[in-house]
């Protein structure tokens, strides 16, 4: 099993993603190995303050763009979430929706490092 049918499994629809890459899936590999990358670099956790909820606004925002276009679902439906629970003040919810998505998109990055650092 490769990349794209492991990914395949955890709720990615690959097909919509590598349409939208005019069907180059060695251009959506790598972009997946970005994404992964992307998480590395962009810290998401619920352990953030009153203070910080600005900056943990920004990165799930950022991070759920990044994930919509490579119609990452799971990850994708659960940013979308979350922002609109920060937006709207709800703190401690967007809190609990954050813990339930990490061991999700841990599974994510972890099946494309494992086969994305192999291929590129």
């Amino acid at each position: 099993m490769g990349l794209l049918e492991e990914i395949k499994t955890l709720g990615v629809d690959v097909e919509e993603g590598t349409d939208r890459l005019m069907g180059n899936t060695a251009l959506y590999e790598r972009m997946l190995v970005k994404f992964a990358d992307m998480l590395k670099e962009t810290p998401v956790s619920p352990d953030f303050s009153e203070e910080e909820c600005a900056e943990a606004l920004q990165n799930i925002h950022a991070l759920k763009g990044a994930a919509g276009n490579l119609s990452i679902r799971p990850l994708y439906e659960a940013y979308t979430e979350i922002v609109n629970l920060l937006r709207a003040g709800e703190i401690p919810r967007a809190k609990d929706e954050i813990r339930g998505i990490l061991p999700v998109q841990e599974e994510i990055a972890a099946c494309i490092r494992k086969y994305g650092r192999e291929q590129f």
